[in-house]
């Protein structure tokens, strides 16, 4: 495995981490009280914008950055990969029939979960993988994330 493939992994476990957080509490909140599929699927689409963002502005934030100058960073750096993984992670829940309205006291739902956040890694690596290798993406944020 290349090294850049190692970083692409790493960026998009990262970025996954904070579309899962947001996917997970929004399905769950929406599917849990009864929701439409298009409202659960709208608030687990902007909580996973927002975990997903502020996974990569907290340590921009506490290497001494302002959020004014941490935003665009964050912006750049995840924006791509996370409507990507929210796009095919959404795609896999609606073609699983009942997914969602099964709700979170079921095995259904939590493995279609699983699955679709699967499906969306796989998906984007490849997106992480390109922007990276052209300094994009992840890139953009990587060198602000460690200076002390």
């Amino acid at each position: 495995m290349t090294a850049l493939t190692r970083l692409s992994i790493q960026a998009t476990l990262h970025c996954l981490t904070g579309c899962a957080i947001g996917e997970i509490t929004g399905t769950a909140i929406g599917s849990g009280f009864g929701w439409s599929n298009p409202a659960t699927i709208i608030l687990a689409i902007i909580l996973a914008f927002f975990f997903g963002y502020s996974l990569t502005l907290r340590p921009l934030l506490k290497n001494g950055m302002s959020f004014r100058k941490a935003l665009p960073i964050a912006f750049a750096s995840d924006t791509l990969s996370i409507v990507t993984m929210e796009i095919m992670d959404n795609l896999v829940i609606l073609l699983i029939p009942r997914a969602l309205t099964a709700g979170p006291s079921t095995l259904l739902f939590w493995q279609s979960l699983a699955a679709s956040l699967v499906v969306a890694f796989l998906f984007a690596v490849p997106v992480n993988r390109f922007l990276i290798a052209r300094g994009k993406g992840h890139a953009a944020a990587h060198e602000y994330m460690h200076e002390n």
